[in-house]
């Protein structure tokens, strides 16, 4: 019989299965998995768990030793250096996944947003477990050695930290603890907010109740906070009360065009509403650090506050919040949204945008909301608001110029109309500033995949200047993206170095021998570009934050330093601090951590990139695994499982082009197919799937065609190889890759021995209104949504497949409806087939026991059918 798992919290769980958890917990147990076929049991490597008092959890299986190894490998720290870069906090993660009984929490689904109701938080939040700082010197090592670490002291046992953030000053650290261990029938308390100070690290509390379900805590300046509260004096949540009966009406007799994607977790009723209310307002408060003291922010009234952001000088905020009416047809993201600019102690400047409701945002891609957007401070400046507007209505359809039009208000002068900085023919994507003398601005076009970047004067000294016209899929020719540096203000702008407008790119560095990460100097005002480092083999190595940003205006070459991570295929990636000489060379590249190989079970894998091509020409790669001191003479062929993920392109030579490398250390996400190399599978992972459309031509029209070309693409390379037997091949994916599965063992039976589908969407005619990159409706494109969609080609299947997918899938498009119809036009038809569902799982799997229990199946159904 299946032996069940025993989680942390289990012993204990056990004494508290009264009421409604142990309701809960018995329907849990009860609706985990349907069959076709009958399964075979994955045996537990937890000793404990032959006893049935050990554990609630009863269905759940766990896969070989092995696996569970490398699921329950300790996480490495985070890091963060200081604003002024003379000291390192180290950030203790937890074991890195919760308890399914964490997840089994009460959660209200609201207006797309999922909370959870005790906490007046986010449900299923991350955590962190521990603090600790040290001094940023030369003989810097990660993990911090236990001679030069300070822990900060004062956190209370049982809580999580989040939110974390250095002052402006670098002299103080706040975070907000919330508790994250308690009997299941305890409600949780709100978070509060918490403050060290880096001298005698010890934290304390400053804010208790605080409501994150929206906004963050804001730094005014170093020594004063903006938080959002629960409203004092708040009542107690609203109740459903007597059922109402009527009908549910929903108006368009006006005959407005208004179409959506598949959005889930709406607003319903009335009780939502109040629901959504009630847990999302807030009260906004300024608190002094130094002394504990709390004042009202603002005009004290409760709204739904979803963002507050404090001006590079301290002197202004900018505030957003929603507000009614709310929308029973989109998520709040649509809602009607205010934004202000307020000064430092609350008082009203200036109103940025109030927006309505937004229903009618046409379908395709490169839409937008009418109105302000994208509001933000200006990075370079004091306290300037800038902002885009678009003057096509938000549709791409409309063929107007300008686009979109970029504004920049100096809040200090409110009276003054804001001036125009850019305009843009494609919508607009973002500046990025550096100061009064230049900034680059960003548009780009979904529909030609046309990218440009505009060098641009914002005081007006000038005409735009075309930087960069690109293709954005063509990743051979990506010339890199400007480095930051932080100014005095603590904002991030553009780096100038050795002298004015010149800057440094970073870049991929895509080419047809894998990638090579660079770092480019570029000399704007005469277009030279010389090349200061790029990544060479057998390492992988990225450079990432300038570290020597400490000084005024523009910072020297000589002497440059840049935090860089490097890795190997056998070696993870470690810290190093890179310096530059006076000429651009790399005078010193000295290693600071040294962290443990994290899967010491699949030490000595080999990995390959594969490069071939499909039937038309286009070019195709893959990197292929095997087994830890695989041997051909002696192991044979080996059964292979082939994970993809297919993807749009416009152009042939986009679609065939290489953007990994060889010499990246293999990091293997939670629930990946890699961890089934331990098990003796030879993996072909992330195989090219690519599905273009040149010209006028849609992609999808030749989907089917053009996927079943890839994938005999990838069986005739895998055959080349002579070490993989291909009459044994699963093919499987995760969300598009599942459906791309499910599509395979339709449409190419013979290629493929068995399927596994996880948290896919198969039928498209749940999805009308488009999907993935489709921006046609199901009424423009039939033929193609039909052709597509696996459920309308389920009697061509007739292998082995696998369908997992969590209970609470709240990604559009994918609700666990389109496995559970699935399963049933499969059974229908007398397939082997086997739905598994995730109780309380999201799109991604999560907790520890629905993530064992997902790897045992696979390995289950790898065992018996491949």
């Amino acid at each position: 019989s299946t032996r069940t798992i025993v989680s942390s919290v289990g012993m204990r769980f056990a004494q508290h299965t009264k009421g409604r958890y142990q309701r809960r917990f018995r329907a849990l147990t009860n609706h985990i998995v349907m069959n076709s076929v009958s399964g075979k049991d994955v045996q537990s490597v937890d000793e404990s768990a032959g006893d049935p008092s050990s554990s609630c959890l009863v269905g759940y299986k766990v896969p070989p030793k092995e696996i569970l190894r490398i699921v329950d490998q300790p996480r490495e720290p985070l890091y963060s250096f200081s604003p002024m870069r003379d000291m390192v906090l180290e950030i203790k993660r937890p074991a890195a996944h919760p308890s399914v009984i964490d997840y089994s929490r009460p959660e209200l689904k609201l207006a797309g947003v999922r909370l959870d109701p005790s906490g007046f938080c986010r449900s299923k939040l991350s955590y962190n477990t521990g603090l600790a700082l040290a001094e940023r010197n030369d003989d810097l090592k990660l993990p911090l050695e236990e001679e030069e670490r300070r822990v900060i002291s004062g956190i209370p046992e049982g809580f999580g930290i989040r939110d974390v953030s250095w002052s402006p000053d670098g002299t103080h650290i706040a975070f907000t603890l919330r508790r994250t261990h308690s009997d299941l029938d305890d409600a949780r308390p709100p978070a509060e907010l918490w403050i060290t100070d880096v001298k005698s690290c010890k934290a304390k509390v400053l804010v208790k109740n605080v409501n994150s379900t929206f906004a963050q805590y804001a730094w005014i300046d170093e020594s004063n906070i903006v938080v959002p509260i629960i409203p004092p004096n708040l009542g107690p949540s609203p109740t459903e009360g007597r059922p109402s009966f009527g009908p549910r009406i929903e108006d368009n007799t006006g005959g407005k065009k208004s179409q959506t994607r598949t959005y889930q977790d709406l607003l319903k009723n009335s009780h939502d509403d109040e629901l959504f209310s009630y847990y999302c307002e807030s009260k906004l408060v300024r608190v002094d650090i130094d002394t504990g003291h709390v004042q009202d922010f603002g005009d004290s009234s409760s709204r739904v506050y979803t963002a507050i952001s404090s001006s590079p000088s301290g002197a202004y905020t900018l505030v957003s919040w929603l507000q009614k009416p709310w929308s029973y047809a989109v998520p709040c993201g649509r809602f009607p949204k205010v934004v202000q600019v307020w000064d430092a102690h609350g008082n009203f400047i200036k109103e940025i945008a109030n927006l309505p409701l937004a229903l009618h945002i046409p379908l395709a891609f490169d839409s937008c909301r009418t109105g302000p957007r994208g509001i933000s401070w200006r990075d370079d400046k004091p306290h300037e608001v800038t902002w885009a507007e678009c003057q096509d209505g938000g549709d791409p359809a409309v063929d107007v110029s300008p686009r979109d039009v970029v504004y920049s208000l100096d809040v200090s002068q409110p009276m003054k109309d804001p001036r125009v900085v850019g305009s843009t023919d494609m919508r607009y994507s973002g500046i990025v500033w550096c100061d009064d003398s230049f900034a680059l601005m960003y548009e780009s076009e979904w529909k030609t995949r046309k990218s440009r970047t505009w060098i641009i004067h914002p005081e007006g000294l000038g005409d735009p200047e075309l930087l960069f016209d690109l293709n954005y899929e063509d990743s051979y020719n990506d010339p890199g993206s400007p480095v930051l540096r932080r100014n005095r203000d603590g904002s991030y702008v553009i780096a100038e170095i050795d002298k004015k407008k010149q800057i440094l790119l970073s870049g991929a560095g895509a080419s047809p021998d894998g990638s090579k990460p660079f770092l480019d100097l570029l000399d704007l005002e005469s277009r030279s570009k010389r090349r200061l480092w790029r990544s060479s083999p057998p390492f992988y190595e990225v450079m990432s934050t300038i570290l020597s940003d400490n000084v005024e205006g523009v910072i020297p070459l000589s002497d440059l330093q840049m935090l860089a991570r490097r890795e190997t295929e056998e070696c993870p990636p470690q810290f190093s601090i890179a310096t530059f000489a006076s000429d651009g060379t790399l005078r010193d590249d000295k290693q600071i951590s040294n962290f443990p190989h994290p899967y010491p079970g699949l030490v000595g894998m080999k990995k390959e990139i594969l490069q071939y091509e499909r039937e038309d020409g286009v070019k195709l790669n893959a990197t292929f695994y095997l087994p830890p001191n695989y041997d051909k003479e002696r192991d044979g062929k080996l059964p292979c499982i082939l994970w993809a993920y297919p993807r749009e392109f416009k152009s042939k030579d986009a679609a065939g082009q290489l953007r990994k490398s060889p010499h990246q250390f293999v990091n293997i996400g939670s629930t990946s197919p890699l961890m089934l190399l331990t098990e003796g599978y030879a993996i072909l992972d992330g195989p090219s799937f690519p599905i273009f459309g040149e010209d006028n031509e849609e992609p999808n029209d030749t989907y089917v065609e053009q996927l079943t070309s890839s994938a005999r693409a990838a069986v005739a390379e895998l055959n080349r190889l002579g070490c993989v037997d291909t009459s044994r091949i699963c093919v499987g994916g995760h969300s598009y890759g599942a459906f791309m599965a499910a599509g395979l063992l339709a449409h190419a039976p013979s290629l493929f021995k068995c399927g596994i589908a996880r948290s896919g969407a198969y039928n498209r005619t749940m999805t009308p209104f488009g999907f993935q990159a489709e921006e046609r409706t199901l009424w423009e494109a039939k033929e193609t949504y039909a052709k597509m969609s696996p459920f309308m080609n389920a009697d061509k299947i007739k292998d082995p497949l696998l369908l997992i997918h969590g209970e609470a899938d709240n990604n559009p498009g994918t609700f666990p409806l389109q496995s559970e119809r699935m399963y049933a036009a499969l059974k229908g038809h007398g397939v082997t087939t086997k739905l598994v569902i995730l109780p309380y799982e999201s799109h991604g799997y999560s907790a520890r026991e629905s993530i064992l229990h997902c790897l045992a199946e696979m390995a289950d159904w790898l065992e018996k059918y491949c």
